[in-house]
């Protein structure tokens, strides 16, 4: 529970709000009392996303499939208002905690207390079943627990049964560690993705550990796709139930009532420890909060002040609204002035932390890193109507890991540091990750191509791009907009057998308009693709995509391309370019066309003035992810400038960061309910002419 802000509302429909009780990109959700003084939780949409039809079409869609769905394991719906500016939903408050707090906090629940649990949830999940709906994200954070047994809630991603939803790379809907493999690849769905997902609940409930691993999205998507599950430390009684469960095959899955039935026969018990003190605590806690006083108002004299809500979202340049121990402060730069009223006030100044790797093997990226918010930060500082100044500091881990660790760890201890740039490795490490995380303080990565974190629960993670396995986007609209052709061929290359199912599995999930695919496998242990590409010639396929990610292995693909004739259109992804792919090619190279996630801010009209700064600097062109860098710390400043949080700037700028909308120098930075940069608008095409990679400009507008 956190204290209301200014910016709160006191009054939802009948319902009082007292505390927040957590908030995200898509909106925030209150503790709130009832004009009869029951307790309810209240999720308000923001007006950013109810004025899109399509979201407020799905808010709808939430209320009304939770209010159809009754039994005594589900959270019923107390109260909602679809249609207003920022429509809202109410439901019983449960004091209890989640399932993932309770096994977090005190290890893996009693095997009796499993089966009471599965039980309970298959139960729940029939009453869903029955409705015609799908619940389609069960997992531990929506099971909450109560005295009597558990309670499965958040209906946001419920869907009619037979429902589809467009997807695309990366739009998987669900939590990837507790979803079924045909979610996993975008299938149809049906009620046994539910029963999978109960599956993968009981064994970490029973064991504290997830069936399918953590780490990256992809990488668990793959292992649900193609991996069995790890069942080590399973109760025996309950493995014949959970195989059942986790069945590749949906037809092979029990359904909900009979999981039901089969638990309920195995006897149960409802017991979890330290649950009767943690629920008696929560519920004295909020029992006792009063209704909140109204939000003191500032009163300024000047006659054209303009409005509070203008000053919050006015970026960078606006206002810093802090609120903390009844302490209100406003601090307000302004341009020019007559000389004439009161003294100018010190402004604050809030220290960006940059985690980069500028003496090892790393070093070139991070020192274009540096280099761009080192441009940003002075850029900043020298605006005249500035309401605060920024800080800058930097710390060098030289690609190590144990370096790396060090450096979060004094990053976080430095209480000025208000949000980090980075770390500015190819990959950002869970154990890093983690560090931030327990700091509550801002992670901006803008040029890792993967994380081993689990994405779902680094709330603090901001990715300013789209991992590697999202690129294939660009590709498709490469051969939709550009050279449409009626066959192309996926090489898919098992030296990277997780790499290329996520790039083949993106393809064939999206399609690439009318054109027929087809794919040809080449075994890791083959360096010959000359197969491959006799295929590709005997097929009279018009396009290649290379689904691997080994420059090594793009080079020789191409090489054996040359060499059978082919003349389509060749692809891959952004690990593929690399000088290595350039040197090994050579001319085998040239008309390839790459899908990255950087752009080359000298043919950006946008980043005119940039580039000149850049060059009369450092006496060079800007560097790869220096743009990108530089525009991290536009998206941080124009953050701070519209936070207002009781916890002072470090919890409140990790999480305003994701309701950010900012129009930078190498593109537009905003972000959807899940956290998830838009990726329309952060995939780039190159094309190789001439031995080296020319920018085409943004995929979704290549022509």
């Amino acid at each position: 529970m956190r204290p209301l802000t200014p910016d709160d509302p006191r009054t939802i429909g009948e319902y009082r709000t007292l505390v927040r009780l957590g908030a995200g990109g898509m909106g925030v959700v209150y503790l709130a009392r009832s004009a009869g003084g029951a307790l309810a939780a209240v999720k308000v949409i923001r007006a950013e996303h109810a004025a899109d039809p399509g979201f407020r079409a799905r808010f709808r869609r939430e209320a009304e499939a939770a209010a159809r769905i009754t039994g005594p394991w589900v959270v019923p719906v107390t109260g909602a208002d679809t249609e207003a500016r920022e429509p809202w939903l109410a439901t019983a408050f449960v004091p209890g905690p989640s399932l993932g707090e309770a096994v977090e906090a005190r290890g893996p629940l009693p095997e009796a207390t499993v089966r009471a649990l599965g039980a309970r949830l298959a139960g729940a999940l029939a009453a869903v079943h029955e409705a015609g709906l799908l619940h389609r994200d069960v997992k531990p954070g929506n099971v909450l627990l109560a005295l009597d047994g558990p309670r499965l809630i958040d209906f946001g991603i419920a869907r009619h049964e037979g429902a589809t939803a467009l997807t695309a790379t990366d739009a998987v809907i669900g939590t990837p560690g507790y979803l079924a493999p045909e979610q996993a690849s975008a299938g149809p769905v049906g009620p046994a993705c539910d029963v999978f997902s109960l599956g993968c609940v009981l064994v970490y409930a029973a064991t504290g550990q997830r069936p399918f691993g953590n780490g990256a999205a992809a990488g668990v998507l793959f292992r649900t796709v193609h991996g069995e599950p790890d069942l080590a430390g399973l109760p025996s009684a309950l493995l014949p139930l959970v195989t059942a469960c986790l069945a590749k095959d949906p037809a092979d899955r029990p359904t909900a009532a009979e999981a039901e039935r089969w638990l309920t026969d195995h006897g149960t018990g409802w017991e979890v420890p330290g649950l009767s003190a943690t629920i008696a605590e929560r519920s004295a806690a909020a029992l006792a909060l009063p209704d909140p006083e109204p939000p003191t108002v500032v009163q300024d004299p000047a006659p054209a002040r303009p409005t509070r809500r203008r000053v919050l979202t006015a970026g960078s340049a606006g206002a810093v609204l802090l609120t903390g121990g009844g302490t209100t402060a406003w601090l307000a730069g302004r341009r020019g002035g007559s000389g004439t009223g009161p003294a100018p006030r010190t402004l604050p100044t809030y220290t960006i932390g940059l985690h980069a790797d500028t003496t090892g093997p790393g070093k070139a990226v991070g020192l274009a890193h540096e280099r761009g918010v080192r441009l940003a930060v002075d850029d900043h500082n020298s605006r005249t109507d500035k309401a605060f100044r920024l800080g800058l500091r930097t710390e060098n881990d030289a690609g190590d890991a144990r370096r790396a660790l060090a450096v979060a760890d004094r990053l976080t201890a430095d209480p000025a540091v208000l949000a980090v740039i980075g770390p500015t490795a190819d990959v950002a490490t869970e154990a890093v990750v983690s560090r931030y995380e327990k700091a509550r303080l801002a992670q901006v990565v803008v040029a890792a191509g993967s994380t081993t974190a689990d994405s779902s629960a680094a709330t603090y993670l901001c990715v300013l791009r789209p991992f590697d396995h999202s690129l294939s986007i660009g590709l498709v609209d490469y051969l939709v907009n550009v050279r449409p052709t009626a066959k192309a061929l996926i090489i898919d290359d098992r030296a990277d057998p997780q790499g290329s199912w996520t790039v083949t599995n993106a393809i064939r999930d999206v399609g690439i308009g009318r054109t027929a695919l087809t794919t040809h496998t080449v075994a890791a242990d083959s360096d010959s693709f000359a197969p491959a590409a006799r295929a590709a010639v005997t097929a009279g396929a018009g396009a290649i995509i290379y689904a691997g990610t080994s420059p090594a292995r793009g080079a020789r693909c191409a090489a054996d391309l040359a060499a059978a004739g082919f003349t389509g259109s060749a692809l891959a992804t952004g690990p593929v370019l690399a000088p290595g792919f350039l040197r090994d090619a050579g001319r085998a190279a040239e008309g390839w066309v790459f899908s990255e996630a950087y752009t080359d801010p000298s043919a950006l009209p946008a980043a005119k003035d940039f580039t000149a700064a850049y060059r009369k600097r450092f006496g060079a062109p800007p560097a790869t992810w220096a743009a990108e860098a530089y525009d991290a710390v536009g998206l941080i400043a124009r953050a701070v400038g519209a936070t207002s949080a009781t916890d002072a700037l470090r919890g409140g700028i990790a999480q305003r960061v994701f309701r950010t909308d900012h129009r930078g120098i190498t593109r537009r930075l905003s972000f959807d309910d899940n956290r998830v940069l838009r990726q329309k608008d952060g995939i780039f095409l190159y094309r190789i002419d001439d031995g080296r990679a020319r920018f085409l400009g943004l995929s979704r507008s290549v022509r």
